[in-house]
């Protein structure tokens, strides 16, 4: 496979294989509605319609593209990995207005200004210039379309002690990203049982006496399926690429891209934000 200019060739060869090997079939369609709406809910839907078109930068295995597809005219989903394309076709085979590219977010040669809508949810981060990237999905929105993005955050709303927390976590993320395929997905599986479920749940126990657990770490995943945090688990532990930004490193990216009217989500997962590209 070619590797082009905006891509990691580790990191597309990751997520080529987390698609593959965890192809969100299994994920309950509650569940994915509920995780859908964590993402989508500052999206304004009363602007796409029957006539939209509109695309999915860094589709994944087209989990979002379910829910998108029935709304919409045309929904181009694009990947750097072959592997996802493959995952992505297979979960979308009941719907006839997908198009498939497997490509870079800079190298689609998908004409200007064509786009209706767009939105990435946790890709750009996993990019070596986020910022480029932000450039080429602008460039690719009529004036006015809005623009759903989803980057991971820096902490910048937590204390320093949840910031050392995720300092210390990196120091397991690195070797692991490192590992062969098979290996990492054991030892990712690992981290799911033997941290993110006990976390999660002790989280839940928490918030059903009555306490605040917005601040423990992992807390998001109180009411998620063990599916989603192995998903979860091998997407934060696994991938050799991840970078992280603020909430006023990711507005100042946008507005520098030709974006307006940016609002984000105020809740997780962290940072979620709509803008509109300029007219």
């Amino acid at each position: 496979m070619k590797i082009l200019s905006n891509q990691d060739k580790n990191t597309v060869q990751s997520f080529g294989d987390e698609w593959t090997r965890i192809n969100q079939s299994s994920l309950q369609e509650k569940e994915k509605l509920e995780i859908f709406n964590d993402y989508f809910s500052i999206f304004p839907f009363d602007r796409i319609n029957k006539t939209s078109v509109g695309f999915d930068m860094g589709c994944g295995s087209g989990r979002w593209a379910t829910i998108i597809a029935p709304k919409v005219k045309k929904l181009y989903c694009i990947d750097a990995s072959l592997g996802a394309i493959k995952v992505a076709k297979e979960n979308l085979k009941m719907f006839d207005n997908v198009v498939y590219l497997a490509s870079s977010v800079d190298e689609t040669n998908l004409s200007k200004e064509s786009f209706d809508f767009g939105y990435s949810l946790g890709v750009l981060h996993h990019l070596p210039n986020t910022l480029s990237a932000i450039s080429s999905c602008s460039t690719l929105l009529k004036d006015g379309a809005p623009f759903l993005l989803y980057l991971y955050y820096a902490f910048d709303n937590k204390s320093k002690l949840y910031k050392l927390i995720w300092r210390l976590s990196e120091l397991i993320r690195s070797p692991v990203s490192k590992m062969p395929s098979r290996l990492k997905l054991f030892v990712t599986n690992l981290i799911a049982i033997t941290v993110y479920f006990p976390m999660s749940r002790i989280s839940l126990l928490i918030e059903n006496i009555g306490l605040p657990v917005d601040n423990l770490p992992l807390s998001y995943y109180r009411d998620k399926s063990f599916y989603t945090m192995r998903t979860d688990s091998r997407d934060r532990f696994g991938t050799p690429l991840e970078k992280r930004f603020t909430k006023e490193a990711i507005k100042s990216m946008l507005e520098s891209e030709n974006f307006e009217n940016i609002y984000f989500s105020d809740h997780k997962p962290y940072w979620v934000v709509v803008a509109n590209k300029k007219s």
